[in-house]
């Protein structure tokens, strides 16, 4: 059969392809064209006639009774059609979180409008809706909010406060352990101890979130626009909500200005819009400023460790302890504690661990509120475990390359079970060459000759270092995926996913994997996603799956597809399916020899309602095919990084960067290579410019992008990428590992590395971002 050649150990039929060899090639994105003609779709170029326009009330002390909310000023102006406070919106459940193995956070969910309290500076308290976007946010400046203001609380370390009447504000402590940690302890060479903390970051996409619903009566079906991510749990808990069955909802994703985790969530805004338009009868738009971005889209990072780590004479890890504080934020939103439980059990990484004990605690402040953002749980934890190899180097004076190579799991180790969990999966590590990935990075990146270089710039006087940590993602979150995949009467391809796209090349790597299969141009195929009135059921796009879930199950059914029409050409042509094969849309021998062909148009309409053949079958040249995983899949890699430090204003200069990330598969090494430098801009955004700030009231002091700042071109250098193919997946047909989120993963602990190593101070590194000012102090302080 045409197509891939299969590495050793795998079915042939698992990588069964068309002639065109699409899967592994760099080929042009096929959903581009809309976007450069300047015709692409986002939120705010969606509108209808008679459409209102939602403005947001939100709370301006961090916490604080609510005493009055006095809104007549605002229901007399004109063009206002009505303003809402929470009395108006009591029938709306809080919003909830996706299923979890953590029990206990229902009191601790949203209300879509403030009931009694507010708890963050950006709390929506009231709605105001208007037929025309001005006039409702100059009537929401008149709707006075009377608030007696209550203590706040804003370190999570700190002991808990209240939430409400029988609740603190700590939920839930997330525990894991395995093996025998005391004894550990008690048998070390040498404990290292240290205490670690990240600052609270966000994803601040071009396009801030946007909701456009509207009912149709005709239909009885509310339609809402402007979703990604998430749209079928959406759809789902939006009708639950609102009191309507599934079928008469429906979500719409259009074209996304960037997702990273922040977007696609379930907001408060979401629902008010799908309830304004149900009783009001006329479509309601509400489009985030930026401002508002900064104070009530999800916020994420925020940790505290307390970790120490048993080690023998030889530098080998006996044990982990970890004891960390997570800021929630004032509420639990939909991903309930997801990312404290990622933390705990992605904590160990890459590394031969006897035994692990964690304790995550859970805490709410009067922020607002957390959720995931791009490597949710590993960002922080990855620096916090890489500081904890450094430091072990260094109390035992063994080279930093030297003290990993001693602790990687070894490829003959994989798969590699751990007695933890994670998003309520079993971690087992699935495949992986840790150590030879290692070496290629650090031959890629000349780290030895590059030493020797440093050396000589530091005898000039130059402030400069290189540092470097290993990550293990997560991907491929089941546990299921659908995809359906038809041939039609011209023999135009569609795939319909109940994927989302926010920007990561879905329509072209879903396209390539099924040209890949059947046999066609994917350049031709046409991919329908984020659309819940076309397919029933979907996952969306989060946690890295799409690739390995929706890309699985489009590769079986384009394979299902490719055997019916075989099978029905085979018939026709009087020869054996194995006979056959498909090449640009067009069944011949598969031996290349002359003779008569089939287009699949001409099988699909063979194949059709009223064609006599098809009596008693079900007509179509049409397969949907779900793929189930138990497990999720880890791709991994190393970052390094050469940096120079300005002296005299302390700023960080990152000269020269490699991103080396083993991914199993590459479906499309261009996409994959994009994904990892966006991802690193943010991994290193977070390491050195962005924290969200409050003073001691709880006001956020990070609310415009003069204050919360974000990496420009100017601060990003040429980043190296090495796309490594060592440890496919055995998990997936494909051997796919997801590419999404391991450039961000590692950023911050290679620059703290790399700073330490600048220096020449071990340890002094221990939080993130790495502002200027501390810089500059530790310089002074310096020798």
């Amino acid at each position: 059969m045409d197509g891939l050649s299969p590495r050793p150990g795998e079915d042939a039929r698992t990588l069964a392809a068309g002639p065109g060899r699409v899967v592994g090639r760099a080929v042009t994105r096929i959903e581009d064209l809309p976007l450069v003609r300047g015709e692409g779709l986002f939120a705010a170029d969606v509108n209808f006639p008679r459409q209102l326009h939602m403005r947001v009330v939100r709370a301006e002390i961090a916490h604080g009774r609510i005493v009055s909310v006095d809104a007549e000023a605002a229901r007399a102006m004109p063009g206002v059609v009505a303003v809402w406070t929470a009395a108006d919106v009591a029938d709306i459940p809080l919003i909830p979180f996706r299923a979890t193995k953590v029990r206990g956070l229902e009191p601790y969910c949203q209300p879509v409008l403030a009931r009694d309290r507010v708890r963050y500076v950006g709390e929506p308290v009231a709605v105001v809706l208007a037929d025309d976007a001005y006039r409702a946010e100059d009537a929401a400046e008149t709707v006075m909010v009377e608030l007696e203001e209550l203590p706040v609380v804003l370190d999570a370390a700190a002991p808990p406060g209240e939430f409400a009447p029988g609740h603190d504000t700590e939920p839930t402590v997330v525990r894991k352990e395995y093996g025998d940690i005391d004894a550990a302890f008690r048998s070390a060479h040498a404990v290292v101890e240290l205490e670690l903390s990240v600052g609270r970051h966000s994803g601040v996409p071009l396009e801030t979130r946007g909701a456009i619903a509207r009912y149709d009566a005709a239909h009885d079906v509310l339609e809402l626009h402007g979703t990604a991510k998430k749209q079928h749990w959406n759809r789902d808990e939006i009708a639950r909500l609102l009191g309507r069955p599934p079928q008469g909802v429906h979500l719409f994703e259009g074209h996304v200005g960037g997702g990273f985790g922040v977007r696609g969530e379930l907001y408060p805004e979401d629902l008010l819009v799908c309830a304004a338009a149900l009783r009001l009868r006329r479509p309601i738009k509400w489009i985030e400023d930026r401002r508002e971005h900064l104070v009530a889209t999800n916020h994420s990072r925020q940790q505290s460790h307390r970790i120490r780590a048993a080690v023998d004479a030889e530098g080998r890890l006996l044990g982990i302890d970890d004891v960390f504080f997570h800021d929630q934020g004032a509420y639990v939103r939909t991903h309930g504690a997801r990312v404290a439980d990622l933390a705990a059990g992605m904590l160990p990484g890459p590394y031969r661990l006897p035994a692990y004990r964690v304790a995550g605690h859970f805490r709410l402040t009067n922020k607002t509120p957390a959720a995931t953002y791009r490597a949710p749980g590993r960002y922080e934890t990855t620096f916090v475990r890489e500081r904890l190899m450094d430091a072990i180097a260094a109390r035992l004076e063994i080279d930093p390359v030297e003290i990993r190579r001693r602790n990687l799991v070894a490829t003959a180790e994989m798969p590699h079970a751990r007695p933890l969990d994670a998003l309520g999966t079993d971690v087992v590590l699935d495949s992986g060459d840790y150590e030879g990935l290692l070496d290629k990075a650090l031959a890629r990146f000349g780290w030895d000759a590059m030493h020797k270089e440093l050396a000589a710039r530091r005898a000039a006087g130059e402030c400069v270092g290189a540092g470097l940590a290993f990550f293990v993602e997560k991907s491929g979150l089941g546990p299921s995926d659908g995809v359906r995949v038809t041939v039609d009467a011209t023999g135009a391809v569609e795939v319909v996913s109940g994927a989302a796209s926010v920007g990561q090349g879905v329509e072209t790597a879903l396209a390539q994997i099924c040209a890949e299969a059947l046999g066609v141009d994917y350049s031709s195929i046409r991919v329908v996603r984020g659309r819940t009135d076309r397919i029933e059921f979907g996952n969306g796009a989060h946690a890295s799956r799409v690739t390995v879930m929706s890309g699985s199950a489009t590769w079986q059914a384009s394979l299902a597809v490719r055997e019916m029409a075989l099978e029905c050409a085979a018939q026709l042509l009087q020869l054996s399916p194995a006979e056959l094969t498909i090449s640009e849309g067009v069944v011949t021998r598969a031996d290349g020899l002359a003779g008569p062909s089939l287009t699949l148009a001409e099988i699909a309409r063979g194949r059709g309602p009223n064609s006599p053949a098809m009596r008693g079958q079900t007509p179509g040249l049409t397969a949907e095919r779900w793929f189930w995983s138990d497990h999720m899949a880890y791709p991994y890699g190393v970052h390094l990084a050469q940096i120079r430090i300005d002296a005299g204003t302390g700023g960080v200069t990152v000269e020269r960067y490699l991103v080396a990330n083993d991914i199993g598969r590459a479906i499309n090494p261009m996409l994959v290579e994009g994904q990892i430098v966006g991802g690193l801009a943010q991994g290193l955004g977070g390491a050195l410019l962005e924290e969200f700030r409050y003073d001691p009231s709880g006001q956020p002091l990070s609310t415009t992008l003069a204050d919360y700042l974000i990496p420009t071109i100017a601060e990003m250098p040429e980043v190296d990428v090495l796309i490594a193919e060592d440890a496919p997946s055995p998990l997936n047909p494909l051997g796919v590992k997801g590419a999404g989120e391991g450039g961000t993963n590692g950023a911050g602990a290679c620059i703290a590395s790399a700073v330490d190593d600048a220096l020449r101070r071990p340890g002094a590194i221990t939080s993130l971002p790495l502002l200027p000012a501390h810089l500059r102090a530790l310089l002074v302080e310096a020798p």
